[in-house]
């Protein structure tokens, strides 16, 4: 579970909701699979891109699959993949 998850969960088990207030969370559940989607997507990316960089593609060439130049992908992925170790 993520750190914005288990916040958010909490802040929601503090909550003093009204019987007034109940409906149904079909859409909130929607909200919190989607967070999850998200959150597996992001971690994916990140193991792709380490996978494309530890193969010797450059981070000019990971750039462009991007959309981004290599500072850019450099700067978001680098201390992600040295953290991966």
């Amino acid at each position: 579970m993520t750190k914005t998850k288990a916040s958010t969960e909490e802040w929601l088990d503090e909550l003093r909701l009204e019987k007034s207030d109940m409906r149904d969370g079909a859409h909130l559940a929607r909200i919190g699979v989607a967070l999850d989607a998200i959150e597996a997507a992001e971690r994916e990316l990140v193991a792709a891109v380490a996978a494309a960089h530890a193969a010797g593609d450059s981070w000019a060439a990971i750039g462009a699959v991007l959309g981004t130049s290599r500072q850019a992908a450099h700067r978001r992925f680098a201390s992600q993949i040295d953290t991966q170790g």
